[in-house]
């Protein structure tokens, strides 16, 4: 890196020529994690405007970079390197460029690494090389089979598909395609890959809604043609058909000839949601998430850029996308904390992407069965139009949930399954109807001790005890992902087999299940057992199919499945993650639990929620139990106003980090007696971070609390720029933090 950065001291004008020809020259900005453009002068044969993608020198390679405005007036044209080449692609809009200035401000991220975002798929701004597709030949003869008509019915609208498009489209093989090109029924002709969502039917007729339906999607078609901003919560109880009733703005967005962005976490990016959207519009819609391949991201950013993909559904990422004729926003699932990117150049999506609409004056909606406390306040508050789902669609009713006293109801410590648990899915088991227990924990047990000594196993990078993974033999570290075999002799007192699994895993639930229930089929469903998409759509596919009794599960099942037989959850631990310091520990606790307890009863059958707890008087259970959502919400926001926290005040923490703990050590305390204080501002810390070591890395934290009137970024960026960081310490920003590990 530190090339990277002398080149840019030279861009700056301390050396390096240009060609005496050039004439012009353009500041250009680049995806690296620098703050500002850099002059680049412009070859005569090139004309440059603003947005302009284009390759330029950096640090001996040749980088894209986009065109950010005129030049300084500080820096000789004698003195600069001049830009290579222009990609021939429409320019970025200024609109977004002004986002990714105002998000790079917000957050105090640089604004090269904001770029970066925008810049995420390699190669995408080369022309793609043509791939063999087909097309009819001129005469068709009379006598075809059956498989052999079908391909001739998939290509009669003249479009050139490939192979594998026609056999998926024909229901038939590709050998079937070869035979009718050896006999001069097909032509083989190069096509580009099509941008995807290119032509959604806007027109094709969705679902009866019901009434409230109805009301809410007529508010939100109203707010697409006002063609102005807007932010509305479109707030619905799990099984209400929020998806339908917001795809109806979708399809008047689409009419009006606009770009459409549905934001998900990259969890509920299922399958179902897919075939969901595609039953409405006609096409699958254009996909963004990490799980991409290459030449797939290229296409949907090629299609982006030229305004011809329609539709983008994606993880928080997409919201970087540059898109030319963006005309709506939704954010599904709202509430969900996999919209904050925690690492790297840290922002919050859903935010942000409240951010982006006001700016493009275009409608957002956020979408929830659970708001989020910062959400909610706006609604209450008028900043959001409010619009209320109350009851499950087509008549389904909201499961009754109940709650188990694990401190009476508990068998004994190598048992985590309670009776009454244990006869209900006896019965549906016995009625033919599935069951889901839900605990939020991988692996076989989160940790091992010695029962001799007491010495517990942890990672020696991180803060954290292993997790024993009984598939894998070893133990894991879920943080950075350390993984060692466990040892037969404890490596403090080295007695032999006294290491004991202390806890559940879903591993554990699973051996514990297999015992009671010997004839059940039983699956766990977990980010290590499912981890990768195919694998998570059969494994979705034998539940709906009726092939699984009972499903263990993480909170990868928690969020936007449907199971038309699943009637009973039983939630393990209900108590997990109602203990600790986390400002949100309560919220999150709520919202995941109601989700998973939004699995029970979607259609016909009555669906029943059992929450196994040692706390069952604590408010949150008891919320859950009596289905009192917004008085819990009200509270905690009583809470949060007392206690002078978000959404009544401004937060920004702020991370020192390094592998030298001395130097992070002192690093924070120097920031730690500059720190900003007075009336309307304070500091807490340095201290400790809940995960004091990270990746091998020692972390510190201060938190800064400020009133809503407060400049936070100027304050935060006047202070820390005072202080003289060694090289190997590094203080990252997080403005608006959601967690404090």
């Amino acid at each position: 890196m530190h090339s990277l950065f002398q080149e840019l001291d030279d861009l700056d004008g301390k050396s390096g020529a240009a060609d005496s020809l050039l004439s012009t020259r353009k500041r250009i900005l680049v995806p690296y994690p620098v703050d500002k453009a850099y002059d680049y002068a412009v070859p005569d044969d090139l004309d440059l405007k603003d947005g302009d993608y284009v390759c330029v020198p950096l640090g001996g390679r040749e980088v894209t970079g986009v065109v950010w405005g005129e030049p300084r007036d500080d820096v000789a044209s004698s003195k600069i390197k001049a830009v290579i080449d222009h990609y021939p692609l429409r320019a970025m809009p200024k609109l977004h460029r002004d986002f990714l200035d105002k998000v790079a401000s917000y957050t105090m991220n640089a604004k090269g690494s904001v770029l970066k975002m925008s810049l995420s798929a390699p190669g995408a701004l080369t022309p793609p090389k043509p791939v063999s597709a087909y097309t009819l030949a001129p005469q068709i003869p009379d006598k075809l089979s059956d498989k052999q008509s079908a391909v001739v019915n998939v290509l009669a609208d003249g479009e050139p598909l490939r192979a594998s498009e026609i056999a998926d489209q024909a229901g038939c093989s590709t050998g079937v395609v070869n035979t009718l090109l050896k006999n001069g029924v097909l032509t083989l002709v190069e096509r580009y890959n099509p941008a995807p969502c290119k032509n959604p039917d806007a027109a094709r007729q969705g679902p009866t809604l019901s009434d409230s339906q109805q009301d809410a999607a007529d508010a939100l078609v109203r707010s697409v043609r006002d063609n102005s901003y807007s932010a509305s919560l479109l707030d619905g109880v799990t099984g209400a058909g929020k998806t339908e009733t917001y795809f109806e703005a979708v399809a008047e967005a689409l009419k009006q000839g606009r770009q459409v962005l549905i934001l998900l976490p990259e969890i509920a990016l299922s399958n179902a949601f897919l075939e969901r959207f595609k039953s409405r519009f006609g096409c699958a819609p254009a996909l963004w998430h990490s799980g991409l391949s290459s030449s797939m991201r290229k296409t949907t950013w090629r299609g982006v850029v030229s305004g011809k993909t329609k539709v983008v559904i994606g993880a928080r990422s997409a919201l970087f996308l540059p898109f030319s004729e963006l005309g709506l926003i939704i954010v599904d699932e709202e509430h969900d904390p996999a919209f904050k990117q925690e690492e790297g150049t840290i922002y919050h999506a859903r935010d942000m992407a409240v951010l982006r609409a006001h700016m493009g004056n275009i409608p957002i909606v956020l979408v929830s069965a659970t708001p989020s406390l910062e959400t909610i306040h706006n609604a209450w508050n008028g900043r959001y139009n409010h619009l209320i789902l109350a009851d499950r669609y087509g008549g389904a009713r909201m499961p009754e949930i109940d709650t188990i006293d694990m401190r009476t109801a508990r068998k004994d410590a190598q048992h985590f399954i309670s009776d009454p648990l244990i006869e209900a899915i006896e019965e549906n088991i016995e009625a033919g109807q599935q069951s889901l227990l839900f605990l939020n924990r991988r692996g076989y047990a989160p940790l091992t001790l010695c029962r001799s000594c007491g010495h517990r196993m942890d990672c020696p990078r991180c803060t954290a005890w292993l997790v024993e993974h009984r598939n894998s033999g070893k133990l894991h570290c879920h943080h950075c992902g350390f993984f060692a075999k466990k040892p037969e002799h404890c490596p403090s007192c080295e007695d032999t087999d006294t290491l004991v699994a202390c806890g559940p895993g879903v591993e554990r639930i699973f051996e514990e299940a297999k015992e009671i229930f010997p004839e059940a089929r039983i699956m766990v469903l977990a980010s290590d057992t499912a981890d990768d998409g195919e694998s998570l759509r059969a494994m979705l596919d034998k539940i709906r199919n009726n092939e699984i009794d009972l499903i263990i599960g993480t909170q990868i099942i928690a969020k936007g499945h449907h199971f038309p037989n699943l009637t009973l959850v039983g939630v393990i631990d209900a108590d997990l993650g109602l203990q600790g310091g986390d400002l949100r520990a309560s919220e999150r606790t709520y919202q995941l639990l109601h989700q998973v307890a939004g699995r029970a009863g979607r259609e016909d059958k009555k669906g029943h929620v059992l929450l196994q707890s040692f706390m069952p008087e604590h408010r949150i259970i008891q919320a859950l139990a009596s289905g009192a959502r917004d008085d819990f919400l009200s509270i905690e926001a009583d809470e949060r106003e007392m206690a002078h926290m978000p959404p009544f005040s401004r937060l920004a923490g702020i991370i020192v980090s390094g592998r030298e703990e001395s130097q992070v050590i002192e690093t924070a305390k120097m920031l730690g007696q500059s720190a900003p204080q007075g009336a309307q501002i304070q500091t807490l810390g340095p201290a400790p971070a809940p995960f004091a070591r990270l990746r091998g890395k020692f972390r510190y934290r201060l938190l800064v609390i400020a009133d809503k009137n407060i400049d936070i970024q100027k304050t935060v960026s006047a202070w820390v720029s005072q202080i003289k960081t060694p090289s190997n310490v590094r203080i990252q920003i997080d403005i608006d933090p959601q967690s404090f590990y």
